[in-house]
């Protein structure tokens, strides 16, 4: 997969999570990309530049690294 498709994949998972807040969708967010995604799909996305996601899903990326 190339890093624009794993962009848009990161940008819908945070668009169509249930708004409970920003805090919920976050953390939401991660999770999903943290239990389907292959390590190496997370690395791609991490090499993409950060104005190319949402708010949502560039926070969740930050949780993934810590």
């Amino acid at each position: 997969m190339n890093v624009d498709t794993l962009v848009m994949m990161a940008n819908q998972i945070a668009r169509n999570v249930p708004v409970r807040g920003d805090e919920a969708a976050i953390a939401a967010t991660a999770a999903h990309i943290r239990e389907f995604w292959e390590p190496r799909m997370i690395g791609a996305l991490r090499a993409a530049r950060p104005d190319t996601l949402n708010a949502v899903a560039r926070a969740a990326l930050a949780r993934l690294e810590r």
